[in-house]
């Protein structure tokens, strides 16, 4: 740093001791340089002014240099501010006790002026490496809470945590989990009729209320693949009726698709039972989820009427005690062949 911009306080009782140490310093280029009478007052400005250096007198009537220093010391806002102690007495052992309470070095009156310069210069250095260092580290928080919170936006919360405290996310089958597609009607009829930045903004708007709701719900938000977003309940949050959860997610997704008024629709489907789980890819994790419960789901989503959630009616028979809804018949599900299905429009 430049001699200018360095702001020294200099702590003694004698005025003619501290303008004798303003001269050499001022002769040196530093030239914002305070004075304080005696130590109550050094801590007083050192609290207030932001130095880079405190230079005070060992000997001082009611609070010595030593005690300034203590002070300085215990003082978490000043304690990285380096401290020169000043004596006119060769006392050893005052010596030894102000670098053990963290002094930075000593001078001996009269000054030296080569001593005064290259002392003063060696801990306003090593000041500045130590603010290096700081401000390298907040750096490295910084980033890594940049790294955090990212991780948390592509990966459930827990499989971050367990990612980022093992290096890896271990695969595992759970029995009991609520998988929900939902999706936009008419959305590929939509873009074609709108400019990019409207359909973004839509669908930010759309998906960040999405995941408001998944969140109260109780849920996770999985993953969204063009218009759709995919949610699940009871995977790595403890929810007791999972199901449910995500019917309650649903019709909440409908109504809050319809509050935005930006003229879409959803359809949502829901399927309950056993997943797979875990990341795939190195370069750019994936987290996501298998099984027919999940092939299930995805196939529910396009089987209903805007605003309502479709199950199928064994799906179905765990919340029907909480829900109203109406069959749909017998329809030809792929891969499943002539399923039940039912649709939800409410919960009681």
């Amino acid at each position: 740093m430049a001699n200018d911009t360095v702001k020294l306080l200099i702590v003694d009782d004698e005025e003619f001791n501290c303008k004798l140490l303003m001269r050499h310093l001022n002769k040196e280029g530093y030239t914002n340089v305070d004075m304080a009478e005696n130590g109550a007052q050094a801590l007083e400005m050192a609290r207030a002014g932001g130095y880079d250096l405190v230079m005070t007198d060992i000997e001082m009537p009611e609070m010595d240099g030593i005690a300034v220093l203590e002070a300085m010391k215990s003082d978490m806002r000043l304690r990285d501010v380096p401290v020169i102690m000043i004596s006119g007495v060769e006392d050893m052992d005052s010596i030894v006790k102000c670098i053990e309470l963290g002094a930075e070095d000593y001078l001996r009156k009269p000054f030296n002026p080569v001593m005064l310069r290259a002392r003063v210069s060696a801990s306003l250095e090593k000041k500045r490496l130590r603010d290096m260092e700081g401000m390298h580290l907040s750096q490295i928080k910084i980033e890594k809470k940049k790294s955090d919170d990212l991780l948390n936006v592509i990966l459930p919360s827990l499989a971050a945590g367990e990612l980022k405290a093992t290096g890896k996310v271990i695969p595992r089958r759970y029995d009991d989990v609520a998988i929900l597609f939902c999706d936009i009607v008419g959305f590929t009829s939509f873009c074609e009729k709108h400019d990019a930045e409207e359909v973004v903004s839509g669908l930010q708007s759309l998906f960040t209320a999405f995941e408001k709701i998944t969140n109260d719900q109780g849920m996770e938000k999985i993953k969204t693949i063009g218009d759709e977003f995919m949610a699940s309940a009871g995977l790595m949050r403890i929810n007791s009726n999972p199901l449910l959860s995500a019917v309650k997610c649903g019709l909440d997704m409908a109504d809050a698709t319809a509050a935005l008024d930006i003229g879409w629709e959803v359809r949502v489907g829901i399927n309950a039972g056993p997943v797979i789980a875990g990341i795939v890819g190195d370069q750019k994790y994936q987290f996501d989820v298998w099984g027919d419960t999940v092939n299930t789901a995805a196939r529910m989503a396009g089987q209903g009427a805007p605003g309502t959630v479709v199950m199928t009616y064994e799906a179905w028979l765990q919340v029907q005690d909480e829900c109203q809804g109406r069959s749909l018949g017998q329809i030809e599900v792929k891969g499943k062949g002539k399923v039940e299905l039912v649709e939800c429009n409410g919960v009681l």
